[in-house]
C-alpha cells in the first residue's frame, strides 16, 4: 500500500476538504450525505428502504419506481477513444518491471482515473453503446480486475496519480443529475484496493459521501450492478467498508484522521453505502456473501443501549443511529440489545405491581415480582397452560418454576428442565399438535382443525419466554417459521390484520417436505403436456382424522385444469396454501403467543435466522472450545482428575455430549456467544468416588469426585448424565 512518501503526500489534504465542502455549500443541499432515516416508532410499518426491509428493494423494478424517481436519462457525453485492451496492459506491466521505465503504465493510470469520462472510456465494455439497464453495467469486470491487481505493485507515484484523478473526478462540479456514466465511475472506483490504507481515508470518505447522496433511482442501479460482481471482489469491498467503519470508530493513530467534529458524516455514508450492498446482496439466491459477513464487531463496544434508544426516541429526525441499519450488528450484540431491553421491561412491570400493592395498603411479597409457575410432572402440559393464561399480566416478569412435590428452588435450573420437559411432551407426535417429517428433520404445524388452538398459543409463550429469559430451546422449526413470526415483527393495533402470513416459494417447502417440492419442481420442468398427462386442477386433497377433504386454490378451483401456462401459479397458489392458509389459526395463535412475552421493538433489529439461534442456540457442540474456557475450583486445569475428564469427554459421541452438557446446564444447546458465554465451571466433590457426580443447572457447575482412574470417571459419569431428571436439595 502507501507507506512513507503517500502518508506525507495526504497528509496535506485540509484544503481538499475544504474546497469540497465550499463546493457542496455552493449547490445546496441536494449532494449533502442523503441523512438517514429511521422508523418511526408511532407507525412501524414506515421502514426505510434498503435499511431494515432490503425486501421492499429486492422487489423494485425500473417501471415501479414512483413518477418522481424516474427521471429522464441524461445524455451521455461523448467518451474519448481508448484502443487499450487486457493484453496491451499487462505486456506494458510486464515490459515495466522487466526494464524498470513505468512511464507507459503510468500514463495509463494517470489518463485512466483523471476523471469520470477516462474510467468510461476505459472500462466500459462498448463506448457507443448506453449500457442504461439494470442487467448489464457495461463494466468490463475482467479489466477493471487485471487492472486494480496490478496497482498495489506499481511505483509511489504511479499510485499518488492515480488518488489525484479521483480527487479531480469528486471535485468535478454537478450541473444536473448523475448519468449512467457517473454511476459506473463510481461502481469502479468503490473496487479500488487503495481504500484499504488509512492515509487514503479522507478521499475514500468524499467518494462515499457522494455516493451516499445519490437519488434512490440511482442506488437502485448501483445495488443490481453490484450483484455482478464477483465473490472476491465483492467480499473485499465490505470488508473495506466495515474496516472504515471499525477505524473511525476506534482509530489506532487519532492523528490520522480529522478530528471526529468535522467528519461526523463519514460513518452515516459508509453504513449506507453498506447498505447497498447488503440489498445487493439479499437479491441474489443463495446470496454472494453470507449475512454474518456484514457483522460489524467493532459495535459490539460501543454504547448499544445508547444506539437502541436514540433509534426510539428520535423517530424521523436526523439522529444517526446503527440501529437504522441491522445488519450491522451482530446477533451476540442484538442479544444484548433484546436481554437489556427484557431486563427493563421485567424492572417496570415488577415495580409497577409493587406501587399497585403499597397503593392498596396491601403487604408486599417478593413472589409477585416473578412469574411462579407450579406445576405436576404428571400433568405437565395441562398445568402449564393454566398457569400461563391465569398469570398472563405477570409474563414479562422473571419466570421461577416449582414442580409440586419437589424441595427444588430455581436458580435457573428449574426453569431450564420445565422448559425441556415441556417441549418433549407438545412435540411427541401422539400428541397432535406437530408432524414431524422424517426427511428434513423438522416439525411442522398440524393442519387439522380444532375448536381450541390456545396450546399453540401456549408453545408460542414458551419460546418467547425462552428468549425473554435467555434460555434455548431444543426446537425444530424451519426457517420459514421465523419468517413468518416476524410477519410482522411488531403486532398490528387492529386484530383484524392477517399475521404470520409471509411470502413463500418452493424452496420454503423444499425445507419442510423436500419430497413434495421436488414433485412440484419436476411438474414446473415437464416438457410434455400438463393438461393431458397430469389431469390436475386448482385443487388440494388432505386426510384429517381418516376424511379425505377437498379444498380449492382458487375460486372454483376445481373446474380448473393445471396446463403449461398456469402452472406457476399452480405451484406458487399450492406451497402458499401448505405454509400460509391452511394453518393460519394454529400459526395466528403460535405468533400472538410469542409476541405476548416478547413484543419489543428490539425484533424490528432481527432477521429470521437470527431469531432461530435466539430461540434455539446452536446445535454445533465443540468441546474443545468449553474445555478452553472452563473454570475450575478445587482442581487446577493440570490435575489428573481433570486429565481424565477431558480425555474421556472428547471421546464420548455427539449423542453423549449433548447429555453431558444437559446434564451440567439444563440444555444440550449452545448459546448465541458460543461454548465460552456458559461459563462452565468444574468443582471438586469431597465425596466418596463411589458418588455419581453432581450438577449445579443454576450455575452451570458439575461437581466431580476425584475419581482414581479413567475407567471409574467414565463409568460414573455416564451414569450420571443418562439418569439426569429431577431436582433434590442437598
Amino acid at each position: 500500500g502507501l507507506e512513507g512518501g503517500a502518508k506525507n503526500q495526504f497528509s496535506t489534504f485540509s484544503n481538499f476538504i475544504t474546497t469540497i465542502n465550499q463546493k457542496k455549500e455552493g449547490i445546496g443541499n441536494r449532494n449533502s450525505p442523503t441523512q438517514l432515516v429511521i422508523p418511526n416508532i408511532k407507525n412501524v410499518r414506515d421502514l426505510p428502504p434498503i435499511c431494515l426491509d432490503v425486501r421492499q428493494k429486492q422487489r423494485m423494478s425500473i417501471d415501479t419506481l414512483p413518477q418522481e424517481l424516474k427521471a429522464p436519462f441524461p445524455p451521455e457525453p461523448s467518451l474519448p477513444t481508448r484502443t487499450k485492451t487486457v493484453k496491451d496492459f499487462q505486456d506494458d506491466v510486464e515490459k515495466s518491471k522487466a526494464s524498470g521505465d513505468w512511464k507507459a503504465v503510468h500514463y495509463f493510470y494517470s489518463t485512466t482515473f483523471d476523471s469520470f469520462l477516462e474510467i468510461n472510456a476505459a472500462f466500459k465494455k462498448d463506448t457507443s453503446s448506453p449500457f442504461n439497464t439494470v442487467e448489464d453495467s457495461g463494466i468490463d469486470a475482467k479489466f477493471v480486475n487485471v487492472v486494480y491487481d496490478a496497482l498495489l505493485n506499481t511505483p509511489q507515484d504511479v499510485q499518488k496519480s492515480v488518488l489525484k484523478g479521483i480527487i479531480n473526478g469528486l471535485l468535478q462540479e454537478w450541473t444536473g443529475p448523475r448519468t449512467k456514466d457517473d454511476l459506473r465511475a463510481y461502481c469502479i472506483l468503490l473496487q479500488n484496493p487503495q481504500f484499504s490504507n488509512t492515509s487514503t481515508y479522507v478521499i475514500y470518505a468524499h467518494l462515499l459521501r457522494q455516493i451516499a447522496a445519490l437519488t434512490e433511482a440511482d442506488h437502485h442501479f448501483l445495488v443490481h450492478w453490484s450483484k455482478k460482481i464477483s465473490q472476491k471482489r465483492f467480499k473485499q469491498v465490505v470488508d473495506r467498508l466495515l474496516q472504515f467503519i471499525s477505524l473511525r470508530l476506534f482509530p489506532a493513530k487519532p492523528e490520522e484522521f480529522p478530528p471526529m467534529v468535522k467528519c461526523t458524516w463519514w460513518i452515516p455514508s459508509a453504513t449506507k453505502v453498506l447498505a447497498l450492498f447488503n440489498a445487493a446482496n439479499s437479491l441474489i439466491s443463495p446470496p454472494i456473501i453470507s449475512y454474518t459477513d456484514f457483522y460489524n464487531s467493532t459495535l459490539d463496544h460501543i454504547d448499544l443501549m445508547e444506539e437502541y434508544h436514540n433509534w426510539q426516541c428520535y423517530g424521523n429526525s436526523h439522529r444517526f443511529s446503527f440501529c437504522q441499519y441491522p445488519f450491522i450488528i451482530s446477533i451476540a450484540a442484538k442479544k444484548v440489545i433484546i436481554q437489556r431491553d427484557s431486563e427493563q421491561q421485567m424492572i417496570s412491570i415488577a415495580r409497577q405491581s409493587l406501587v399497585d400493592k403499597v397503593s392498596r395498603r396491601q403487604k408486599p411479597d417478593m413472589n409477585m415480582l416473578f412469574l411462579n409457575v407450579k406445576v405436576r410432572r404428571t400433568h405437565l402440559v395441562s398445568d402449564s397452560l393454566d398457569e400461563l393464561a391465569r398469570k398472563r399480566a405477570d409474563l414479562k416478569k422473571k419466570l421461577k418454576v416449582t414442580f409440586v412435590g419437589e424441595a427444588g428452588l430455581d436458580m435457573g435450573g428449574l426453569t431450564k428442565e420445565w422448559f425441556l420437559l415441556l417441549i418433549r411432551q407438545i412435540f411427541h407426535p401422539d400428541y397432535g399438535m406437530f408432524t414431524y417429517h422424517k426427511d428434513s428433520h423438522c416439525h411442522w404445524f398440524s393442519s387439522f382443525k380444532c375448536d381450541n388452538y390456545s396450546e399453540f398459543r401456549l408453545v408460542g409463550a414458551l419460546m418467547g419466554l425462552a428468549v425473554y429469559n435467555s434460555i434455548t430451546l431444543d426446537i425444530r422449526f424451519p426457517p420459514c417459521c421465523y419468517k413468518k413470526l416476524l410477519s410482522p415483527p411488531i403486532v398490528p393495533c387492529d386484530h383484524n390484520t392477517l399475521v404470520g402470513i409471509c411470502d413463500v416459494t418452493l424452496n420454503d417447502l423444499f425445507q419442510i417436505m423436500p419430497e413434495l417440492a421436488h414433485g412440484l419442481s419436476e411438474l414446473l420442468s415437464y416438457e410434455g403436456n400438463v393438461e393431458e398427462d397430469f389431469y390436475s386442477t386448482f385443487q388440494v386433497f388432505q386426510e384429517e382424522f381418516g376424511v379425505i377433504k377437498s379444498y380449492n386454490l382458487k375460486p372454483n378451483g376445481d373446474k380448473i385444469s393445471v396446463t403449461n401456462h398456469n402452472r406457476k401459479e399452480y405451484v406458487q397458489l399450492y406451497v402458499d396454501f401448505l405454509l400460509n392458509k391452511s394453518i393460519y389459526k394454529q400459526f395466528a395463535a403460535f405468533y400472538y403467543g410469542f409476541h405476548s412475552v416478547c413484543a419489543s421493538y428490539a425484533l424490528l433489529l432481527l432477521r429470521p435466522e437470527e431469531v432461530e439461534i435466539l430461540v434455539c442456540g446452536s446445535p454445533e457442540l465443540d468441546m474443545s472450545a468449553l474445555q478452553r474456557s472452563t473454570q475450575y475450583e478445587g482442581y487446577q486445569k493440570n490435575d489428573l482428575t481433570i486429565r481424565y475428564f477431558w480425555d474421556v469427554v472428547l471421546g464420548f459421541s455427539l449423542d453423549l455430549q449433548k447429555k453431558l452438557l444437559h446434564f451440567a446446564t439444563g440444555s444440550d444447546r449452545v448459546p448465541v456467544g458460543g461454548m465460552a458465554d456458559l461459563n462452565f465451571k468444574i468443582s471438586k466433590s469431597e465425596t466418596s468416588t463411589n458418588w455419581l457426580p453432581v450438577a449445579h443447572t443454576c450455575f452451570n457447575q458439575l461437581c466431580l469426585p476425584p475419581y482414581k482412574n479413567k475407567k471409574e470417571l467414565k463409568q460414573k459419569l455416564i451414569i450420571g448424565i443418562s439418569n439426569a431428571e429431577g431436582f433434590g436439595l442437598e
